[in-house]
């Protein structure tokens, strides 16, 4: 069990633990880690907190993550003898995402200018066109997106919240590292959620806009976890599942 009331990232504490005990021997090279559902359970934490840990480790080169099969020991010691830096976790960070994005459309639809819902209307059909040509250009034009509602807000405290959070997604080798494996499962920006928050905002209704936000980024969580799942099919439906019915309640 991890101490919930300690200072510091939950990802990181349960990381630091499995690599002291990689270290030990008590996993040894070669050998499969527990799964997912278990290491969650004796660590009592959530699924996404141990992907995240994964993750981490996957970067030091501790572990090699096989999917349909799960995760390996590699090594004992991490690349270069020591931990990478560690930041902000990317579920961790999407659920803080949907908090304050999903307030910051609510905001937004009383005070969009007519303009600045034209300027969205044309990045969202830019990131349609770059789904299928860079989904890095397509994802600096989802990017662009987000912060002109953060603007649209006209709160500075805003703008600055919801910058921070771009800036940690895009500064995050966790984040990064997520980012590649969710390209790699052809996970791009989705042109209808962009258009339903746009359309909640032309009809100036701040509760529609704040739904269709936070609906959005639930999505782009689920998206997330199935792009990342490493176990057997059966089971990471089940899991998808029950992440799924954990953040739609809590995304309500």
């Amino acid at each position: 069990m991890i101490a919930k009331t300690e200072a510091g990232r939950l990802y990181e504490k349960v990381a630091q633990d499995l690599s002291q005990k990689i270290a030990a021997g008590q996993y040894a090279v070669g050998q499969r880690l527990p799964s997912e559902r278990d290491l969650a359970q004796a660590y009592e934490v959530s699924r996404p907190t141990i992907r995240e840990a994964i993750i981490a480790l996957e970067l030091d080169g501790l572990v090699e993550v096989r999917l349909g099969s799960g995760v390996y020991v590699t090594a004992r010691l991490p690349r270069g003898g020591q931990a990478g830096e560690m930041d902000v976790g990317p579920f961790e960070l999407l659920e803080a995402r949907r908090a304050i994005e999903g307030e910051s459309a609510a905001l937004a639809a009383a005070l969009i200018s007519d303009e600045e819902l034209e300027e969205l209307r044309r990045l969202v059909a830019e990131m349609q066109a770059e789904n299928a040509r860079n989904v890095v250009m397509s994802e600096d034009a989802d990017r662009r997106f987000h912060m002109l509602i953060a603007t649209a807000t006209q709160n500075s405290a805003m703008v600055a919240a919801v910058q921070m959070l771009w800036d940690a997604r895009a500064r995050s080798p966790q984040t990064q590292s997520l980012s590649a494996k969710a390209h790699a499962a052809g996970v791009t920006p989705r042109i209808d959620e962009h258009a339903a928050i746009l359309k909640a905002l032309r009809e100036r209704s701040p509760e529609a806009a704040r739904r269709a936000m936070r609906d959005h980024l639930t999505r782009v969580l689920e998206s997330l976890l199935a792009a990342t799942e490493v176990q057997e099919l059966e089971q990471a439906r089940a899991r998808i599942a029950a992440e799924r019915k954990r953040y739609t309640t809590t995304a309500r």
